[in-house]
């Protein structure tokens, strides 16, 4: 028998940002490969209520998504809903579930669907409650990490999220120490299921290191030899980038090079940070990485570096470890649930000093890079889909 899931993500891909919450998008993809699922996303598009001469830049792009496309044979679909940057928050999940649930009556209606489920816990969460409710579903709720660490401390975000969490069928977490605090938060524990992240295996895994240097020496101009640092995520304060870059001043780190894979609006300050470190000549900006460069630079680096302020379970730490290569992080999140040995990496203290000893430790000493893979050995989007198909069988035939 095969079940149908309504899936609310305001996190997604889509054809002008196709990188944008492409972790949901694998997960989902690989939930409907299974023959016991069939799966339709609903991708809510945040915009200002502004004519298109006044709407910001950043939000301009976004008219041209589609209403509707398919990816990689799902079902997307992504109406609109009025967005008030920095002041709409805690309203958004009315303000979603006024623009999605008219389209969610006409598929449910269409073809019924047996449970409806939240990509993150806010504002997604609350919206997909109502939704739910209003088509007589059960539904689950999934947390990811800022979700719960930064709307979790907003009152009236809160009390969205506990309502929304009292009636869920399931909560999902992406590590256990986030599901601890989901349970600080008064959600109910009882509910939460650790749900861990999935890796395609067919792209992130170990390759020659020599090999790998040549391609990013010849494509980014990276030097092809010595140490080489990978630091990949969104050019934001919270991930810590500036924490790398001054690790990189500190004595003892001479010779080593960085590579900064993402993009944002702190890539400025971070440029003007090498500078006044006198690290510039060290530090190579790569912007976004595809799909296929992204294992290259991992494969070819001798350590990922994140110094993120915070993480549920992050993505890039297992595809790092998968191709070989040790993590230095923060202890936060799910931290020391994928850092279980030496081979894994270093946990260091969010300071430059701290992470310079770390990162110095695992290239003085490097680890053969098939037993940091062995590290994420657990990991692949087929036991995500497996384990997530468990969970939801579960509650929507719970409901029945």
């Amino acid at each position: 028998m095969t079940l149908r899931l309504l899936s609310l993500s305001t996190l997604y891909p889509a054809s002008v940002r196709p990188g944008f919450g492409r972790f949901v998008a694998r997960q989902m993809e690989a939930l409907a490969a299974r023959p016991d699922w069939d799966v339709t996303v609903i991708n809510p598009i945040g915009l200002p209520p502004l004519p298109a001469a006044l709407m910001p830049h950043s939000y301009e792009s976004l008219r041209a998504i589609p209403m509707m496309e398919r990816r990689s044979g799902v079902p997307v679909h992504h109406p609109r809903f009025t967005l008030l940057p920095g002041l709409s928050g805690r309203i958004n999940p009315a303000l979603i579930t006024r623009a999605v649930l008219p389209l969610a009556r006409r598929l449910h209606a269409e073809q019924p669907f047996d449970l409806v489920d939240a990509q993150f816990f806010y504002p997604d969460g609350p919206a997909a409650a109502r939704i739910a409710r209003a088509l007589g579903l059960p539904y689950a709720i999934k947390a990811r990490g800022s979700d719960i660490h930064v709307w979790g401390r907003n009152p009236a975000a809160l009390r969205q999220m506990q309502d929304a969490a009292r009636g869920a069928g399931a909560l999902l977490s992406v590590s256990q120490a986030l599901a601890d605090d989901m349970a600080d938060l008064g959600l109910p524990e009882s509910a939460i299921t650790v749900h861990y992240t999935g890796l395609d295996r067919g792209r992130f895994h170990p390759r020659p290191r020599a090999a790998a240097r040549t391609i990013l020496a010849e494509r980014f101009h990276l030097p092809p030899e010595g140490p080489l640092v990978a630091c990949v995520g969104a050019l934001i304060p919270i991930k810590g980038q500036a924490l790398a870059i001054k690790a990189l001043a500190e004595p003892g780190m001479e010779g080593i090079a960085l590579a900064i894979a993402g993009t944002g609006p702190d890539e400025a300050a971070l440029r003007t940070l090498t500078r006044q470190l006198d690290v510039a000549h060290r530090v190579h900006f790569l912007g976004g990485l595809g799909h296929d460069f992204m294992p290259v630079l991992m494969a070819g680096a001798s350590a990922m570096v994140l110094p993120s302020e915070r993480e549920g379970l992050a993505n890039v730490w297992i595809e790092a470890l998968a191709c070989g290569t040790p993590l230095v992080i923060p202890d936060i999140g799910g931290a020391r649930e994928v850092v279980t040995s030496a081979a894994a990496g270093r946990i260091a203290a969010r300071e430059p000093a701290a992470i310079a000893r770390a990162l110095a430790a695992l290239i003085a000493q490097p680890s053969a890079p098939e037993a940091v893979a062995a590290c994420a050995a657990r990991f692949s989007w087929e036991a995500n889909a497996a384990a997530l198909a468990g969970i939801y069988q579960k509650v929507a035939k719970s409901a029945v």
